[in-house]
């Protein structure tokens, strides 16, 4: 069966793009930099990003355009017996698109609201008790499905599902070449709107304003090369779906190059931003900006809400961020469900229909469990252990196998070949030695804090059941997969 190809490079870059840009870029990096040392955060940021990022991006876009397959068929192309971390990184994947579709219900929620500031003036009390109704649940005990936040999840699954069926020219580049530009557009004047309004440049000097005493701590490094790999969506499948559909002659480097650029660029606006709002926010209410900032889904949910009601026309400032955080997590979403959707078609050799209806309507029904009285508590029990510790040793294989197997001066000389400009030796040196390093660091300090703390005052039993539990039986599901795979051979 003839693979499908990106119809345009632009289309492509755009798709990418989209799924490097998400609901992270906008609530997760501006709290990251301001906690990490602000101005100073983008000296190791931009040094995970050429040590880390490009050279990680450069290594899946050549999987994925010389093996024209999925992460498993990919990995399975490389060697045989690492199918099994193909499937591994799917099933992070899988699980990270049936949380993550309920933030995105979330913000289509809010997205309505903001026309008329429908969470009134006390917002935390608002989002927590009113609208998520969350109670003294836990992980484990979810109480009922709160059926407004799962009519806008099933909402965002069935854009997402248009946008799989519709192809990868059809729907998922169509979906990027609307989607991405807007984005874009929004924010640019969302930015030139809000850097005018009182105090709004207190909030911005706030994050651009360099703390050079965080530079000598080493979890600053661990937090920007950790903002990298989880921005760029690496090491979780996607990317080396995407690739795949490139025509055999791409241009790699440029390729890995811009879509970087572009994403780490993006999250850098959003900083200015979020930051702006924030500013002006402390202004409004005589408070230091530091009284104002929260992390997280408090951020998105909380915090701007709060400012929106201080804006002026916040029923068109406030409808235009909401729609900017539905587009980007919508984006993301779809290239996740692609990641999966693609490695049932390789795999089973299925129509393209078929796997997606199967993918999206099994994630759908296990998506409701996150729109729950304590669908928050397990969303975030689950977020922990995929991102901080799933996809950390996802990559740390990875680039292992890469390495080892493979060797990196061999993908350099491959991706020099089909490039317009040329990667030298530098690019052996990060996988070989900065790129292993810095994820074994990161993820022997998070084992090593997990273990002996725990996470988020939750539970041992669900800690072992939905966290540590999770992640072994995504590497069980990918190792009887690998093995069936060796013995139908």
């Amino acid at each position: 069966m003839k693979r499908e190809q990106w119809g345009s490079r632009t289309g492509f870059i755009l798709a990418a793009v989209g799924s490097a840009i998400g609901l992270g870029n906008i609530w997760r990096f501006p709290y990251m930099a301001y906690e990490n040392g602000g101005g100073a955060f983008f000296i190791p940021y931009i040094f995970a990003m050429l040590t880390a990022g490009i050279p990680f991006m450069i290594m899946e876009f050549k999987l994925g355009q010389k093996y024209r397959g999925s992460a498993p068929a990919a990995l399975k192309a490389v060697n045989p017996k690492f199918e099994w971390l193909g499937w591994f990184q799917v099933g992070i994947a899988a699980c990270i698109a049936v949380y993550y579709v309920a933030v995105i219900g979330w913000s289509i929620s809010y997205l309505g609201m903001s026309f008329h500031q429908g969470w009134g003036s006390d917002t935390n009390a608002f989002f927590f008790s009113q609208y998520l109704n969350l109670g003294d649940n836990s992980p484990s005990n979810l109480g009922s499905i709160q059926w407004k936040i799962a009519g806008t999840m099933l909402l965002a699954w069935a854009i997402t599902y248009a946008a799989i069926v519709g192809g990868v020219k059809s729907g998922i580049e169509r979906a990027a070449k609307i989607m991405m530009p807007v984005l874009f557009i929004m924010v640019i004047v969302l930015i030139v709107r809000m850097v005018f309004l009182p105090g709004a440049l207190n909030g911005v000097n706030y994050l651009f304003e360099p703390d050079f005493s965080k530079i000598m701590d080493m979890k600053v490094w661990a937090a920007a090369y950790g903002q990298i790999f989880f921005t760029l969506s690496i090491g979780f499948a996607i990317m080396l779906a995407y690739s795949s559909y490139l025509p055999e002659k791409s241009d790699i480097n440029n390729n890995a190059f811009m879509t970087v650029l572009i994403n780490c660029g993006f999250s850098i606006l959003a900083g200015i931003m979020i930051f702006s709002v924030l500013g002006f926010m402390a202004h409004q209410q005589g408070k230091e900006l530091t009284d104002v900032v929260s992390a997280g889904v408090g951020l998105a949910f909380v915090t701007l809400p709060a400012a929106i009601n201080e804006l002026p026309a916040p029923y068109i400032l406030g409808p235009l961020l909401f729609l900017a955080l539905t587009i980007a997590g919508l984006s993301s979403h779809i290239s996740i469900i692609e990641a999966v959707t693609s490695a049932i078609i390789d795999k089973f050799k299925v129509g393209r229909k078929k796997a997606a209806t199967l993918v999206c309507g099994i994630g759908a029904i296990v998506s409701l469990a996150f729109a729950t009285n304590g669908g928050l508590l397990l969303l975030d029990l689950v977020d922990y252990f995929t991102n901080q510790i799933g996809i950390v040793l996802s990559c740390f294989i990875e680039v292992l196998l890469i390495v080892w197997v493979v060797k990196a001066a061999t993908i350099r000389n491959y991706v020099n070949s089909v490039s317009d400009f040329k990667i030298g030796i530098w690019y052996d040196l990060c996988l070989k030695v900065v790129s292993p390093a810095i994820l074994a660091i990161t993820l022997f300090n998070t084992l090593k804090t997990t273990l002996t703390d725990g996470y988020g005052g939750y539970a041992q039993s669900d800690l072992l059941m939905l966290g540590w539990g999770l992640l072994a039986l995504l590497i069980v599901i990918g190792v009887a997969i690998n093995v069936l795979s060796k013995k139908e051979a």
